[in-house]
């Protein structure tokens, strides 16, 4: 009988790479036949919520829109409220706002003003860990909120764009590195 291959070699297998996508020079991890596999994809948000059970999690914030797909399910493993933080003009209440730099210009993000009371436990979630910019901007805005980021979850970094160095490195946990 043949060994089942680890989890972090199944996710590998299911993270297609696409040369080129969005732009020249990216290559972009879809992750498509990771969601088409509902035993790995189980698994996967099991892996994620593991590191941040005894956390005391009161919230999971996910961060548009990949980080939807992950945070969902983790925040219901958790028994934690899900918080969208989403890009400008999305949500339809109040919001709070929190600009960041790319490598060429800024974006935002915009998370519900009402969204996080201040005892809140946070946990950001998304799918991929790059230059750390986006997940920094998403714990700002907690941080607003004068809510606490407990740790952030990643599917997936890229340890070549330096993205845990911008965040509390001890908070973070991925589950491969490509």
């Amino acid at each position: 009988m043949t060994p089942r291959a680890s989890l972090p070699e199944r996710l590998d297998a299911l993270l297609r790479r696409v040369p080129d996508f969005p732009s020249p020079g990216i290559v972009f991890r879809d992750i498509t036949p990771l969601l088409a596999d509902p035993t790995t994809f189980r698994e996967v948000i099991d892996a994620m919520v593991t590191p941040w059970r005894d956390a005391r999690i009161t919230h999971v914030v996910g961060v548009e829109s990949r980080g939807f797909l992950f945070g969902v399910p983790i925040a219901l493993a958790m028994d934690a409220a899900f918080v969208p933080v989403r890009k400008p003009g999305k949500l339809p209440h109040a919001v709070v706002r929190e600009t960041y730099a790319l490598e060429y210009g800024t974006d935002a993000l915009e998370m519900h003003a009402d969204a996080l009371a201040a005892d809140a436990r946070v946990l950001v979630v998304d799918d991929v860990l790059a230059t750390g910019g986006t997940a920094r901007a998403a714990a700002r805005l907690v941080a607003r909120a004068g809510a606490t980021v407990a740790g952030f979850a990643f599917l997936l970094e890229l340890p070549a764009l330096g993205g845990r160095a911008v965040l509390e490195p001890q908070l973070v946990h991925v589950q491969l590195s490509a």
